[in-house]
């Protein structure tokens, strides 16, 4: 059997490590923020080439705090990609403002800077790209189209830790960049966990007042916020993680390889990279026409694989009332029909990466 994500391997392998990690907090009789979430926060700030990082407890409740500290609400229109996890659209509803879909490029499946302008209303406040799969969005147009018309940039990197847009990480190209620490992340928690990375002092400092009551002072409360705060336990953990991330995104990069290399001719769209930038593959997703008789061949075979995503957000019943038919966004759509997700992740063996090989090209 071939696992899409092993993360109980990934656990055995910094088990020692984890589980002192994990003592040490349990000892330390700090629960609540504390120093090892402020230690977190500087050390993936510094990660992130940022100047700030805030540790939130997941990665909507990022999306939807910068909303919030950029002053986003009721009346204003985000432009969102058609493309992507449901995620990136719920923490602009949750916010009162409303998502304004825009199709990918079909290279990247990230959202097409050519198509925002069109997008663009007098209500349009923000710009909200994916870097879908681990792989950058194209940022210098993004963010000169955000400056010709005075919007603000939030980047949703829930799945891009340590991924480079032309040499520079992703953590602060636009005014405040989220991030998800879920299990199942490039670096992933134990847990839900999230923060968010920005270069931006006075935005940090609001989101860090939001994510605790809008409190500053202990039953002091400046503005209604809410309790969103990274557990010191998950810190602990992304700690550890950290620390390898680099060398688990080399491995990653390695199976990538080997998928190039062994599915090049074959019926499969490979992903496409752009020279601009360094991807770390949290996602190796493949296109196919016979995409359900592949999946069921591959299931077949002892490979697990999953669909990101087999319904986009404008097609999902809780934005009907949007009234978006399912054909006026045809390229979320035809994805959503076509795209496998192979194994990937950094305790999955090459030998393995050859068995998913071998079972496409049986068919």
């Amino acid at each position: 059997m071939v696992t899409f994500l092993d993360l109980h391997a990934a656990y055995l392998e910094l088990k020692l490590e984890i589980d002192t990690a994990v003592a040490n907090v349990l000892d330390s009789g700090r629960y609540v923020l504390g120093p090892e979430v402020e230690a977190f926060e500087v050390e993936w700030a510094d990660y992130c080439e940022a100047r700030h990082a805030v540790g939130l407890a997941n990665g909507l409740d990022a999306l939807t705090l910068a909303l919030r500290a950029l002053e986003i609400g009721p009346g204003d229109e985000v432009i969102v990609p058609s493309n992507t996890f449901i995620a990136t659209w719920l923490a602009v509803s949750k916010v009162g403002a409303t998502p304004i879909p825009v199709e990918p490029d079909p290279a990247t499946h990230n959202i097409d800077p050519n198509r925002i302008e069109a997008a663009i209303t007098s209500r349009t406040c923000a710009l909200l790209p994916v870097h879908l799969y681990g792989q950058p969005a194209d940022l210098d147009p993004i963010l000169e189209i955000a400056s010709r018309n005075r919007l603000r940039v939030i980047e949703d990197a829930a799945q891009a830790h340590g991924a480079r847009y032309k040499g520079r990480r992703i953590g602060a190209h636009g005014d405040i960049v989220c991030w998800s620490f879920y299990p199942g992340k490039n670096l992933g928690a134990l847990g839900d966990a999230g923060a968010i990375t920005t270069d931006d002092k006075a935005l940090a400092e609001r989101v860090a007042l939001l994510r605790n009551y809008g409190s500053r002072q202990k039953y002091v409360n400046e503005e209604a916020g809410v309790n969103s705060r990274l557990d010191p336990l998950q810190a602990a953990v992304l700690r550890v993680k950290l620390e390898v991330l680099d060398d688990w995104t080399n491995r990653r990069r390695a199976i990538v390889a080997r998928y190039a290399e062994g599915l090049t001719n074959s019926d499969l769209i490979l992903p496409h990279v752009p020279d601009w930038a360094e991807p770390v593959w949290h996602l190796y997703v493949v296109r196919s026409s016979e995409r359900d008789a592949l999946r069921a061949r591959l299931t077949g075979a002892g490979i697990e694989t999953l669909i990101h995503y087999p319904i986009p957000p404008h097609m999902q019943e809780a934005y009907a009332g949007l009234g978006i038919a399912p054909d006026a966004l045809p390229l979320a759509r035809n994805m959503a029909q076509d795209v496998l997700s192979l194994p990937i992740g950094p305790q999955l063996g090459l030998d393995e990466a050859c068995s998913v090989i071998a079972a496409v090209k049986a068919g």
